[in-house]
């Protein structure tokens, strides 16, 4: 609560400084071509294509359960929920009346069709340093997908928040203002990854903690954060706590496929990046961008602790038998009549190696918070060879029972005492 006042206090200057530039915010509508190296035809569309992929606008403006790029999808915050717009070309509801140039300026300014700002749920902080070209493309597939007759959910945000106004401010302090710029320090592919990260794919809207302004820390650049109930782990080169002892093919793999053997699985918010966008990529451009989080300076999380590999606890495990660490506590009886078949016992995982627990940070949590998402949530990533499922068991289990497994999970797999309660399963639940 002291942290909301604190940031209401905070955005109220914000706000006192966004009514004193009201009347002269620009919101003109720059002129906008393409350069000459811009495909044309099929091959625009396609390049586009990619790109919508590589920057995962599918997984914010597709509700659960609905039609794809039709909006819908919320987005919780401490001060109400704001809803995913349509970008569709529909005509009436979606983005099909809409200019390039009017595209081009709501990705790099964040600012819509008739004018208003846009909330940076949208990451236009990232989309900011987009190429003209790369966004003109985008806007060209777009424009081919199956358009959807969809009104936008009226956002529901308490005051001053659901003042627009308010963001004007907010942009002049944390909006990049010129396009991403190759370094010359470096070589292409670095150069690739890091548009990739800080533009294209925006890796930092989920793995950098957020100051009290809910803008990003520079400071604390890919140190980790918490997103939609999920840990979003340390990605710096740090050893202990974020992907510093990785090797590059352990890297490329988990972005490819979501899952590295000894690393674990993802979940959550990167899971679904996975399924959406980071698999489509090219094995040159999951290279690249493996190249340049290994240049990240490291930074220490809290969110995470340091993996233990080979815990006591696994010492005489095999697939089917628990070894010594054996037991009848609640938690040890649910993961032998619902969890040992996928993951087993010495968690290298069964039918498949994505289901492997062993050296994943989620176990290795003794708040286990990633561990009770999956628990609750499930987990569903798209492969060449199928699916990697793993189904929800929210309304299979009481949240004691979930705490419980949960607990002998993080007990078995990494050696360490889970502190997961109740309470805690219950809050996620909501």
């Amino acid at each position: 609560m002291k942290r909301i006042l604190i940031t209401v206090c905070a955005l109220g200057v914000v706000a006192a400084i966004s009514a004193a530039c009201f009347f002269f915010w620009p919101a003109s509508i720059e002129a906008v071509q393409a350069t000459h190296a811009q495909p044309t035809g099929s091959a625009l569309v396609a390049k586009g294509e990619y790109l919508t992929k590589a920057a995962d606008c599918a997984a914010c403006h597709t509700a659960p359960g609905g039609q794809p790029f039709a909006g819908g999808r919320a987005f919780k915050l401490p001060f109400g929920t704001i809803y995913s717009t349509n970008i569709t070309p529909d005509r009436k509801t979606g983005i099909g009346q809409w200019s390039d140039a009017e595209f081009v300026r709501a990705l790099h300014r964040g600012i819509g069709r008739n004018g208003e700002d846009l909330y940076p749920a949208f990451p236009y902080t990232s989309y900011a340093l987009l190429s003209t070209d790369d966004v003109l493309a985008i806007r060209a597939y777009l424009s081919t997908v199956r358009p959807v007759s969809l009104r936008n959910t009226d956002n529901t945000l308490v005051f001053p928040f659901n003042q627009r106004y308010v963001l004007r401010a907010w942009k002049l302090l944390f909006v990049p203002t010129r396009p991403w710029e190759p370094s010359a320090a470096h070589d292409a592919a670095w150069n690739r990854g890091s548009y990739l990260a800080e533009a294209l794919a925006h890796c930092g809207e989920c793995h950098t903690p957020r100051n009290r302004m809910f803008a990003l820390k520079s400071g604390r650049k890919y140190a980790g954060a918490v997103v939609d109930g999920w840990k979003a782990y340390n990605i710096t080169s740090d050893s202990e706590t974020g992907i510093g002892a990785w090797s590059d093919a352990e890297i490329e793999q988990y972005l490819s496929l979501g899952h590295a053997p000894g690393r674990g699985s993802a979940g959550g918010g990167m899971g679904e990046a996975i399924d959406l966008s980071l698999r489509h990529l090219s094995s040159e451009d999951i290279a690249a961008l493996t190249r340049y989080l290994r240049t990240i300076p490291a930074q220490r999380s809290e969110l995470a602790a340091r993996v233990v590999h080979d815990p006591g606890t696994l010492n005489g495990a095999k697939a089917w038998s628990p070894g010594a660490d054996h037991d009848e506590s609640a938690g040890f009886q649910v993961f032998a009549s619902a969890c040992v078949s996928c993951h087993g016992w010495d968690g290298n995982g069964q039918q498949t190696d994505s289901a492997g627990l062993r050296g994943s940070r989620s176990v290795n949590d003794p708040a286990g918070t990633n561990v009770v998402r999956a628990v609750l949530e499930g987990i569903k990533i798209g492969s060449l060879g199928g699916h990697n499922t793993m189904p929800p068991f929210a309304g299979a289990y009481s949240d004691e029972e979930i705490a419980a497994v949960s607990n002998y999970v993080i007990g078995h797999f990494s050696g360490r005492r889970g502190n997961v309660t109740a309470a805690a399963v219950r809050a996620s639940r909501n």
